[in-house]
């Protein structure tokens, strides 16, 4: 058999396998300090997931190597030059190098994201300077990572110089070496599509093979990269006719003011970065860290179960002001539709007289903060440069909360009332930089996130102290939200059923609004159509969500690495590849979920239909550009 191989193929064959085999042992070795740093992501790893993850590695790596397979096998005598040689190094190299580097980035930033990266990371190139102000705290807190990644270009090289005397051996035809690279180049084609498949695969495809939970161990960075770059956005969903799905779920409501409030009541609404439920005391955490917010929903309308629609800073802004989630792979404000149409919260509120405006102590063009505060109709923008004081800077994000959070409140004195506002906090992100002043004054726990968020809420109660003192104060009502949970190592809020929980909470210093601990579910959507009843603002609107005072079933909504999250009453129901995969109960007191899919068919079989309406409306009114209420969509509706 040996010999017939011989008789077939070219000896450069054997030399191009065996550094391709080291690629892979270098993708296992990228795996392993993957899975090492972030364990409590996946407690329901096994054997076969390894062997899956193999296969997308192999598969990986065939897309990745085409180029390399082709010049390695070239039927030609100049493969024993000493310059071609350099140039297969070089290629070889740089293969490897990609393949690690991406992976290796994944080590950490998957503990924020909950998914492999796509392009949307280049997305932080692009707004403003958020990714070179991070790289040096990157390579300081995560600096063996870089080793780690350095270690393998060497030791890639070692491979390659180990082998290069090899390839100059074996004889020389150019019939074998052409029929070498032409079944090389064939098994590598067939190999990276997925094999016998009508459709190449996709990372979607993983949940095919694992639990949603593990699609992103048994992935590679490079490939969800590679299968995102020339990802169109989405497509249009054919599960039902328009009359059933607008009967299903219909996004074009109307407000019913509840006169709770005195009509003109001023709007302050604080996204505060990182404010999981896992810190916060009155949302039942183990060890508070957030004393004055604790203290602060016992005069409010707290919601415990508070739901974010997504797992970035940049998927909160539009949930909140234009009630709108990101259901699609990248965040809507970075997708092809972020210049469409929309009727959010500011422009609604325009039309009753309010002026409106945006904080946010970060370099200005974050996260493209302002210009998507633009577009929702906020009138102005205030950041770091508007703020115009470096001392004050922390050296990563911008504005230190504990200045710019009291800036923020004497500011809103300037303004003319009614107004909305909104200021978004950044203090308790990665690198969590304390200030010298504040070192040792703060409580710590396990995660380095402690520390900060204990900073954040010292901070937010400088921000109240300094609005108490404003004339406006007792006239607005308070929104306080976290814009998504952190990352974590602890299993429990890793779980989907825990990982999208965070406090919500409406607070009128009048006492007029109801002080009450609410258990049920609310999600960052239903802010702008609860918003809008308590202000006593008559209109109709376009809104995914659900106002607290308007009867409906409890329910919330999310999206994350090809699957769908959706929540309802005490059920979590998750959904990808167009089937419904686990039906999750919220009641759950252990850290591993149990499916309850056949033990409740009824309520699966009405989530998936709630659901499948929603993504249908979602993608044909991103698509056609039709995400705001408008004299077409009312008569067709109404």
């Amino acid at each position: 058999m040996n010999q017939i191989i011989k008789n077939l193929f070219s000896s450069n064959l054997i030399v191009l396998l065996k550094r391709l085999a080291w690629v892979l042992l270098c993708m296992q070795l990228c795996r392993l300090v993957f899975y090492f740093f972030n364990q409590a992501d996946f407690t329901l790893i096994d054997f076969t997931d390894w062997i899956v993850a193999v296969g997308f590695d192999i598969l990986t790596i065939c897309l990745f190597s085409l180029p390399f397979i082709a010049i390695s096998l070239v039927p030609s005598n100049i493969l024993s030059q000493t310059w071609y040689q350099w140039i297969l190094r070089i290629v070889y190299l740089l293969l490897n190098g990609i393949l690690a580097f991406f992976n290796l980035i994944d080590v950490e930033y998957f503990r924020f994201t909950k998914k492999r990266s796509t392009v949307d990371i280049f997305e932080m190139v692009q707004g403003g300077n958020d990714l070179s102000q991070q790289i040096a705290s990157y390579f300081r807190d995560f600096w063996f990572v870089m080793l780690l990644f350095l270690a393998f270009l060497w030791l890639t090289n070692r491979v390659f110089t180990k082998t290069v005397d090899n390839s100059e051996k074996g004889e020389r035809s150019f019939i074998k070496q052409f029929i070498t690279l032409i079944i090389s180049v064939g098994i590598a084609v067939f190999i990276g599509r997925g094999g016998f498949v009508l459709k190449p695969l996709s990372p979607i495809d993983a949940s095919q093979f694992t639990r949603i939970e593990n699609t992103a161990f048994v992935l590679n960075t490079p490939f969800t990269m590679a299968k995102s770059w020339s990802k169109v956005g989405v497509q249009e969903k054919h599960y039902f006719s328009l009359k059933l799905e607008n009967q299903l779920f219909n996004p074009i409501k109307i407000s019913v003011p509840q006169h709770i409030l005195p009509n003109k009541t001023n709007v302050v609404v604080l996204i505060i970065e990182s404010f999981g439920n896992e810190w916060v005391g009155a949302s039942g955490a183990n060890k508070s860290f957030t004393p004055f917010l604790d203290s602060l929903t016992k005069e409010s309308l707290y919601f415990k179960n508070g739901i974010a629609n997504g797992k970035k800073s940049i998927e909160a802004v539009p949930a909140i002001f234009a009630s709108l989630p990101s259901l699609l792979e990248i965040p809507y404000i970075s997708s092809q539709y972020g210049n469409n149409r929309i009727e959010g919260l500011p422009r609604i509120l325009k039309k009753e007289g309010y002026t409106s405006v945006f904080f946010h102590g970060a370099t200005n063009g974050s996260m493209k903060f302002d210009g998507f505060a633009a577009q929702v109709g906020f009138d102005a923008y205030f950041g770091r440069k508007e703020y115009n004081n470096e001392n004050h800077y922390d050296g990563s994000w911008g504005i230190l909360d504990e200045y710019f959070n009291p800036w923020t409140a004497r500011k809103l004195s300037e303004f003319k009332q009614p107004f909305l506002a909104s200021l978004f906090t950044l203090s308790s992100h990665h690198p969590f930089y304390i200030p010298p002043h504040m070192r040792g004054k703060l409580k710590k726990g396990k995660e380095p996130i402690c520390e900060a968020i204990a900073y954040g809420d010292y901070s937010l109660r400088k921000f109240f102290e300094t609005a108490k003192k404003q004339p406006w104060y007792k006239n607005t009502v308070f929104v306080l939200c976290a814009d998504h949970t952190a990352a974590t190592n602890n299993p429990k809020y890793n779980q989907r059923t825990e990982m999208y929980k965070i406090p919500i909470v409406f607070f009128d210093p009048s006492g007029r609004l109801k002080k009450e601990k609410n258990e049920e579910l609310f999600q960052q959507i239903d802010i702008l159509p609860t918003l809008l009843d308590v202000l006593n603002i008559k209109t109709n609107y376009y809104s995914f969500g659900n106002s607290y005072f308007q009867k409906h079933d409890k329910e919330a909504v999310a999206y994350l690495d090809g699957s769908y999250y959706y929540f309802q009453n005490n059920f979590l129901l998750s959904f990808s590849q167009e089937k419904a995969r686990y039906l999750y109960s919220l009641d759950s007191r252990t850290n591993k979920v149990v499916d309850s899919m056949k033990k409740h068919p009824k309520e699966s079989k009405k989530m998936e239909r709630r659901l499948k309406a929603m993504m249908q409306r979602y993608n044909r009114d991103l698509i056609h550009n039709q995400t705001t209420v408008y004299e077409k969509e009312n008569i067709f509706h109404h």
